[in-house]
């Protein structure tokens, strides 16, 4: 037995522990802590036999051996009851912890770890799993399923390799953008489902910029039109909803180019926190007994439609980018970026990003681009508030956003080439 196989017993004796317990807590009359620890050591032992006696037969028969006990321990425990318990979770967890307790030898330790991991997890979390499926309607499972769709079924059959004008244009990788855009909008949907409509002002803010900070800019602008006095409380959840946007485009970025983030982050971290202290002031002057009623229901998020429209958007913003870039250099970019960022900064970022990746686009003029169509959205947003809210809503909105983008137009201006990580 070598030094690594002791480690390995000993990860396999706390993530059957650690299983165990959960199962144990939950009144399994299956198998415990202690049926679990020595289930998960079994498997390593089986996985060290075959290994040293080089027989891929002795890992089989012993998980066979595992299998016919947990049928001889079911078969006796419903015997003894009227209502047989046909739930398999215990049983399928126990091989589980075996199989995982063998890949600890065979296989690779940190997957193994982290299945283990999740395993339990998943235990845990079987009420407020249950729960959440409760709570699914059909624009919800519609939601799953489509997106399911897009990144396992559309995007591993899609060609990974450049075509048309300007060789540009990559399907997978268009496609890969989609999946991205749609998965966080999905994401912070769901985070609504579980929070709840009244989940508060904070949430509701940082919800929006998840889900769509323009359809939250829209749905308390109009929340204002309709009376009350939540001016105050609406420009704060619009001003948040703003500052995670700019945070999902640094996500963007950083998920498209991590290697020239440490040049990009710092730009954009400096007009993030020209946001987040307004959000903090504004937050300071909310009466605690102001609130709005609910957060705005959003709209199913992985809709096939509106994935379409933005891979075709995201598309053309590329080419458009190319070809502007060729044709009249990089000054004529910014009047593009402005343009593309009142509708969707997600698109002209990523646009962005992918040109930078393939080093068609200088990173000192690429964050640039990206941070002013920020700032072109931030100005699209503010006049929709502005005409859909009231005015109390449109002086506040005004004043944080009108700073927000002189702070921003001066980073762009006078932001040293070498401050950057």
């Amino acid at each position: 037995m070598e030094y690594q196989d002791l480690i390995n017993l000993g990860i396999a004796f706390g993530l059957g522990l650690l299983t165990g317990l959960q199962r144990q807590h939950a009144d399994s009359q299956m198998a415990g802590v202690r049926t679990f620890t020595l289930i998960s050591m079994f498997g390593v032992l089986a996985g060290i036999l075959s290994r040293e006696y080089d027989n891929p037969f002795i890992m089989p028969v012993f998980g066979l051996v595992l299998g016919g006990l947990l049928v001889s321990a079911n078969f006796i425990k419903n015997s003894k009851t009227q209502q047989a318990d046909i739930g398999q979770t215990t049983e399928v967890a126990a091989l589980l912890m075996f199989a995982i307790g063998a890949y600890l030898v065979m296989g690779d330790r940190m997957i193994a770890v982290v299945t283990g991991g999740v395993v339990a997890i998943l235990l845990y979390l079987k009420e407020k799993l249950h729960y959440f499926i409760e709570r699914l309607e059909a624009k919800d499972l519609s939601a799953i399923m489509t997106f399911a769709g897009i990144s396992l079924v559309i995007l591993p059959l899609l060609p990974n390799k450049t075509f048309g004008p300007l060789d540009v244009l990559n399907l997978r990788s268009i496609w890969l953008m989609v999946t991205l855009i749609v998965g966080i909008s999905v994401v912070g949907y769901f985070i609504y489902k579980y929070l709840g409509p009244k989940a508060g002002t904070l949430s509701g803010g940082v919800l929006g910029g998840l889900i769509s900070s323009t359809a939250t800019t829209v749905s308390y602008a109009r929340k204002t039109a309709e009376g009350g006095a939540i001016h105050k409380t609406a420009a704060f959840v619009i001003v948040a909803a703003s500052a995670v946007a700019l945070v999902r485009v640094m996500v963007e970025v950083g998920v498209v180019i991590p290697q020239h983030l440490p040049r990009i982050i710092l730009p954009l971290t400096a007009e993030l926190l020209v946001l987040v202290a307004l959000c903090v002031w504004m937050y300071l002057r909310i009466s605690r007994d102001q609130s709005l009623d609910a957060i705005p229901e959003p709209k199913n998020p992985a809709q096939f439609k509106s994935a379409l429209v933005f891979g075709l958007l995201y598309g053309l913003i590329l080419l458009a980018v190319a070809f502007i870039k060729q044709e009249y250099g990089n000054e004529a970019l910014y009047g593009l970026a402005v343009v593309s960022g009142l509708t969707d900064v997600d698109a002209i970022t990523l646009s962005l990003s992918q040109l930078m990746r393939q080093d068609r686009l200088d990173i000192s003029t690429g964050w640039k681009l990206i941070l002013l169509a920020s700032l072109s959205n931030l100005a699209f947003k503010g006049a929709m508030a502005a005409v859909l809210g009231t005015r109390k809503l449109g002086r506040w909105i005004g004043a944080c956003f009108g700073l927000s983008l002189v702070i921003g137009l001066f980073i762009i201006w006078l932001w040293p080439e070498n401050w950057h990580l």
